[in-house]
């Protein structure tokens, strides 16, 4: 499900770049999966508070928790922070100095400007949110262990409620500047969609889902009824307001899908998110999220570019069969890009960094051997 996941915010990246000469194919491909990356991106976030609650560990410290967590997120990011710099530099893309110290740090995104949250590798602002996530996780873990079972649901509707009633808090920022391609605010997207603190409620939400499911609630839907209710929600997304399809539109549905999903993985259950390729897709899937977009954008500013407004832009139209086979082609490189940051960055520094010397290393079933988000 995390290749999945990513895969929708890859399609996502891809359709805005604009790739093909038939404008109306353009059109259509970028309708198709304007919200695919939003559906992406929550998913992770939802799984990730799921995933760190179910496989917490009693005898664990919040400082051998931390150190598990930094060492998946940083060694990836920096790695894929001083490529974008290079091949930024090379096909001659404007880096701003303070955004691109910021966005090293992983503190960027609580910038409410786009120069900032969008700065570098613009998909590493999810990290930034993880970042708050993991230092909080040891102490929202002991407030929820002390919600009373036949309480969890209330909470999770609680916690829904106040993802519903951000957009209008949202609605109370300045109006401008607008964001590029929409008709909304900078501001305003920032805070529904950037800010960690709200990004936050979608963790906690996976947190009691975890809590739920762990202490015998029973789930509303199986695997598979609750995955035609995401497509569900993603035609809902489709037709709402933007501020509400960032997240709102499909949260119920992916808090509902994590959860089934594990549900027939308990039960030993038939589901086709286990086979190998998909297995093995899902591990390299936290590298593939954060090379996806550079190849995409390179990829394509190598076959033409031009300068406007200081900035490197692809200039570049295709065929729609040469659009496609070029799309077909960064996927892979991708994929074999990610492969490579997994197996030489990602899986040894965890095994060195992950925990002190002294301890076992870090085995292929360790639960913190999932995707940062």
């Amino acid at each position: 499900m995390r290749f999945i996941a990513a895969l929708l915010v890859f399609l996502y990246h891809a359709s805005y770049e604009h790739f093909f000469q038939d404008q109306q194919l353009g059109k259509s491909f970028a309708d198709a999966f304007s919200t695919t990356a939003y559906i992406g991106v929550s998913f992770f976030f939802i799984l990730s508070g799921f995933v760190l609650t179910w496989s917490a560990r009693s005898q664990d410290t919040p400082g051998l928790f931390l150190r598990r967590r930094l060492t998946k997120i940083f060694p990836n990011h920096i790695v894929t922070w001083a490529a974008t710099l290079l091949l930024f530099t090379y096909v001659g893309q404007t880096i701003a100095g303070t955004p691109t110290v910021l966005n090293l740090l992983l503190v960027h995104t609580w910038v409410p400007k786009l120069a900032y949250f969008g700065s570098v590798n613009p998909v590493s602002w999810s990290l930034a949110c993880e970042i708050l996530f993991y230092l909080s996780f040891p102490v929202l873990l002991r407030l929820i262990k002390k919600i009373r079972p036949e309480r969890l649901w209330l909470t999770a509707v609680v916690i829904v409620a106040a993802i519903f009633v951000a957009p209008l808090f949202a609605k109370l920022l300045p109006t401008n500047p607008i964001m590029p391609g929409t008709k909304t605010s900078v501001p305003q997207f920032w805070f529904v969609y950037g800010l960690p603190p709200v990004r936050g409620l979608e963790f906690l939400l996976g947190m009691v889902m975890a809590r739920l499911l762990a202490t015998g609630r029973r789930m509303p839907l199986s695997l598979g009824p609750a995955i035609v209710l995401v497509v569900a929600g993603y035609f809902v997304a489709q037709h709402v307001t933007l501020l509400y399809s960032l997240v709102a539109a499909t949260v119920i549905p992916l808090a509902l899908v994590i959860p089934a999903a594990a549900s027939t993985d308990l039960r030993g259950g038939i589901s086709p998110l286990r086979v190998r390729p998909l297995v093995w897709l899902g591990e390299i899937s936290y590298a593939f999220y954060l090379v996806h977009f550079l190849v995409i954008h390179v990829g394509h500013l190598a076959f033409g570019r031009a300068k406007m407004m200081g900035m490197a832009v692809p200039t570049h139209l295709f065929t729609t069969g040469k659009g496609i086979a070029l799309i077909v082609v960064l996927f892979g490189v991708s994929v074999l890009l990610s492969w490579l940051l997994y197996s030489l960055v990602e899986r040894p520094m965890m095994r060195r960094w992950s925990r002190p010397r002294s301890r076992p290393a870090v085995t292929r079933e360790d639960p913190d051997m999932v995707p940062a988000g």
